[in-house]
């Protein structure tokens, strides 16, 4: 019996040992998958090439996780629970096998982290540059996603963890900023998907934020048809970022890969919403409101005066 082709002696050696029951040990065209009962089941999926959404010198490993967490962060806004994932691999011919056992070790760590296997996908080769796409799925109870729809005037904004830490990691990454803790790189590198905050019947809408505060927000005044302020001084920034001065907070406010959830939560759900925060053990703060105008966004800075924002987010094209 002749050798496996290289791409199925990589899927054998690196993936199968991600996969579980409803991938068939990667040796079919599909996986099978039942939701469990009472559930419905949510899809995300979100593509990273290399020189856009990651530097190409970052490590494997920690493309893989940041690959499979900005997935869940989107599973994390519906309030879904993580089931498995389909992965897209499309790599130059000269990547390594020691590349792809890093980024499988990867995937493997965040797994058993999150509760979640690999139930297929493919490999391709690429003349490059290095392209993944990754397919999460998960579960929420019949009715209970949370859309982007549903903010209404006077409805609170609020933010989970803080803002800008991964814009300013790029920034250091780039040479452009110190990071003597390097904690805002690690921030870059890997975010933290907002898993288990329960948002059925407290947040009116959620999304989180991939793209900038400022873009995401009027993502959210579009799908609601209404306007939003908020005050700069209120957004929640990490010491470090504080550090960084004044000169950096439009970057904080637009850099995008925070990775936090967005949230419009009526004011009678402030309460509830505080103590799901503190149950889940994470902090959260509100930062402005929702108003019956035209869907934009004010930012206000020193002395409540509206601040000129250059860029408002990152843009796919």
């Amino acid at each position: 019996m002749s050798d496996l082709p290289r791409e199925f002696a990589l899927i054998a050696r690196h993936f199968r040992p991600l996969a579980g029951p409803a991938a068939l040990d990667l040796t079919d065209d599909a996986a099978i998958l039942a939701p469990p009962p009472g559930k419905e089941l949510v899809l995300t999926v979100d593509a990273m090439v290399a020189g856009v959404h990651f530097l190409p010198a970052d490590p494997p490993d920690l493309i893989a996780r940041k690959l499979l967490r900005v997935n869940l962060s989107d599973l994390a806004a519906k309030s879904a629970a993580p089931l498995g994932y389909l992965l897209t691999v499309s790599a130059p011919p000269d990547t390594t096998e020691d590349w792809f056992a890093a980024f499988a070790a990867g995937l493997a760590e965040d797994q058993r982290a999150f509760g979640i296997t690999l139930l297929g996908g493919d490999t391709t080769a690429t003349p490059g540059p290095l392209a993944l796409s990754l397919t999460a799925i998960g579960t929420v109870d019949t009715g209970h996603a949370v859309l982007r729809r549903g903010a209404a005037p006077g409805h609170g904004i609020w933010v989970t963890g803080t803002i800008g830490d991964a814009a300013l990691g790029l920034a250091v990454l780039q040479d452009s900023l110190a990071d003597p803790s390097g904690f805002l790189a690690q921030r870059y590198h890997l975010p933290a998907p907002r898993l288990g905050l329960r948002l059925f019947g407290i947040a009116a809408a959620a999304m989180d934020i991939s793209d900038g505060l400022i873009q995401d927000l009027a993502h959210l005044c579009r799908a609601g048809n209404v306007a939003a302020e908020i005050c700069s001084a209120l957004v929640p920034l990490s010491a470090p970022a504080r550090a960084a001065g004044p000169a950096w907070l439009e970057r904080c406010l637009t850099g995008g890969d925070d990775y936090e959830l967005l949230l419009a939560i009526p004011p009678s759900s402030e309460p509830a919403l505080q103590a799901e925060a503190k149950r889940a053990n994470l902090p959260i703060t509100k930062i402005g409101r929702f108003l019956s105008d035209p869907p934009t966004v004010t930012v206000h800075g020193p002395n409540n005066t509206p601040m000129k924002i250059s860029k408002p987010g990152w843009s796919h094209f």
